[in-house]
């Protein structure tokens, strides 16, 4: 085993780096990513939100944040939307056991 992170830094970016392989694993299992890089995507955004984002992400390049990021959204569960789209559906006289 290696070495334990000392700071909270060292911490940080141990789980991010950790958080994103799980990331673009399961975008791989599920085949959004393989070996063929086939489409160019450009856009204008402000050079600070980039940097903030390479920053809290723990990545270096463009192109690894925007995989990582394309793939985080592809693979969000919608549990939110299907959690407040059950609003009311429960019944009011349910034990709860409370």
């Amino acid at each position: 085993m290696g070495t334990q992170p000392r700071t909270a830094a060292e911490r940080e970016a141990k789980v991010a780096l950790a958080r994103n392989k799980l990331v673009l694993e399961q975008a791989k299992a599920v085949g959004l990513l393989g070996t063929a890089k086939n489409t160019r995507l450009s856009g204008r955004v402000p050079s600070e939100l980039i940097e903030a984002a390479k920053k809290r992400a723990h990545v270096t390049s463009d192109t690894e944040l925007l995989e990582l990021a394309l793939s985080r959204l592809a693979l969000e569960d919608d549990f939110g939307a299907r959690l407040v789209g059950r609003k009311g559906t429960i019944p009011t006289d349910i034990d709860l056991g409370v």
